[in-house]
């Protein structure tokens, strides 16, 4: 009798450990105490359309992956190999993975995505990163080639784009699908529910391929407003936030909190927007911007010094070239500039041209306090120049319409990404209207070697050109700031951020939370 009420418990706990399997979580094992995390809003979660969002790692995978060196490594695909002859690449994709709802992944889903983001319908930002792919060709389940029409050297940082299930979204509107309210990836963790506004909790995805997460449940708790982020951060609601640096700088040395500054790619700079026709008429004007700007102060007043002044886009990168004009803080100069293009001091205190007084308006995103404060900062220096220049906060931003934006752009991957994009002529992250042929045509070129001396030659007179046109007014290179519970142990505090702070994640499944 014995043997068989041992029998029947051993069935029921064969049973249960069954059904846990099924449901992905893996209860069984790892860190029951959820990590909540500090998070901007989303109105959906689109990474083959929309570049940024924090929490795509978490749910998707590439073929490709980077490392806490933002190098390339194996993702979804196991290896690869490149055909110089004939300018192929060609991935060999992971066996046995599966999507969230069970169905496998196969090359079928890659081709589907990469054709998603190419197609210029579907207006995806990240189209210049695939522009040179002329065919892709599924060789069977779990081998697929891309065959370019010009080297890409950036190619293989590129394919850590995010897979998206074919079976799901074929036939659908890649910008308005319901899927991106309740997206379905193959990543180590899985979506849970989505309470608009207050909060996306993910779970562990018990049957990831490259083994289950350790931590259970991540929440995004939804906190736009970065003084609310460190007020939840001191009530213990937060687990991990992004702090602003005077907010940071509260936690040092608190019972309780670790803080990371970490270095970043991250630059702030004053966005002009050439659809605009107040800069198609004063675009000689820049340079008067640029000069009129202490960016020395503006780090230190803000951010209180961490990060450093910027004069480009690639000054985290190997190919960065110093020796352009870095426009340096001069006020003189400044108005040397603005009185040479035949401006004359007005009663009001500022700069006329043609009788219209000299300024424009910097937008600001909401919820931002550090790059408000940035574009106060600027804009109270403008004026001390003789440039009326005033600060909005709109309640949704005018990329066609606005006059100047306080824009962040920056990566920590390959020279080509966030520079072909976002200076290139009509590309997808052109948000300025910026158009150059020099820039363009140096971009390209290097962007078609992988001659490290070519690159650095393509790209030294990429910056050269765009600092004697510029499209942005650099201000600085901020760090990011992140306080996590002492209890949150696994960060990798040497690896340099992208965007808004972008990357902590990179290694999340092998955090753990002590109890």
């Amino acid at each position: 009798m014995k043997k068989c009420v041992l029998s029947l418990l051993l069935a029921l706990l064969l049973g249960l450990t069954a059904c846990g399997g099924d449901s992905g979580s893996d209860e069984s094992q790892g860190d029951s105490r959820p990590l909540v995390y500090a998070s901007g809003d989303y109105t959906r979660i689109n990474p083959a359309m929309d570049e940024h969002g924090e929490i795509n790692i978490l749910l998707f995978n590439g073929l490709t992956a980077h490392d806490g060196d933002n190098q390339v490594t194996a993702g979804l695909a196991k290896n690869w190999t490149f055909d110089e002859d004939a300018c192929t690449y060609t991935f060999h994709l992971e066996e046995n993975v599966k999507w969230h709802d069970g169905e496998p992944f196969t090359a079928e889903d890659v081709k589907f995505t990469i054709e998603a983001i190419m197609d210029p319908e579907n207006g995806s930002e990240n189209a210049p990163n695939y522009e040179d792919v002329e065919e892709i060709t599924v060789i069977d389940e779990h081998t697929i080639s891309f065959r370019l029409s010009a080297p890409n050297v950036a190619f293989l940082d590129y394919m850590t784009m995010a897979i998206l299930p074919k079976h799901l979204l074929e036939g659908e509107d890649m910008q308005e699908s319901a899927f991106f309210r309740s997206p379905v990836g193959t990543g180590p963790y899985k979506l849970a529910s989505w309470d608009e506004g207050q909060a996306i909790t993910l779970v562990r995805n018990g049957d990831y391929f490259k083994g289950p997460a350790n931590i259970e449940k991540i929440i995004f708790k939804i906190v736009p407003d970065d003084n609310a982020k460190a007020v939840q951060m001191q009530s213990g609601e937060l687990t991990l936030a992004h702090l602003t640096p005077k907010d940071a700088e509260n936690f040092l040395g608190k019972d309780g909190y670790t803080v990371y500054d970490m270095k970043t790619s991250d630059y702030r700079g004053i966005l002009f927007n050439f659809w605009n026709p107040y800069w198609q008429e004063n675009r000689d004007l820049i340079p008067a911007v640029c000069y009129a700007i202490d960016r020395q102060a503006i780090l230190d007043a803000v951010v209180l010094g961490r990060g450093v002044t910027a004069y480009g886009p690639l000054q985290r990168n190997i190919y960065n070239h110093e020796d352009v004009e870095h426009y340096d803080y001069s006020p003189e100069q400044a108005r040397r500039v603005l009185e040479d293009a035949g401006c004359v001091m007005g009663p009001n205190g500022f700069y006329e041209r043609g009788g219209q007084e000299v300024g424009f308006v910097i937008s600001v995103g909401a919820g931002d306090q550090v790059r408000l404060d940035m574009a106060q900062a600027a804009a109270q220096q403008l004026k001390e120049v003789g440039i009326n220049c005033t600060v909005e906060v709109p309640a949704k931003v005018d990329w066609g319409g606005q006059m100047a934006y306080l824009i962040g752009w920056g990566s920590p991957f390959d020279a080509d990404d966030h520079t072909y994009k976002v200076f290139g002529t009509d590309k997808g992250a052109n948000y300025s209207g910026y158009s150059n042929p020099l820039v363009d045509q140096y971009l390209t070129e290097a962007r078609q070697s992988d001659d490290p001396a070519v690159r650095k030659e393509a790209y030294a007179n990429f910056q050269t050109a765009l600092a004697n046109d510029p499209a942005y007014a650099f201000i600085c290179y901020v760090d990011a700031d992140y306080v996590a519970s002492s209890s949150l142990k696994g960060i990798a505090p040497d690896t340099v951020l992208g965007h808004h702070g972008v990357g902590i994640f990179w290694n999340v499944t092998e955090w753990t939370i002590e109890s």
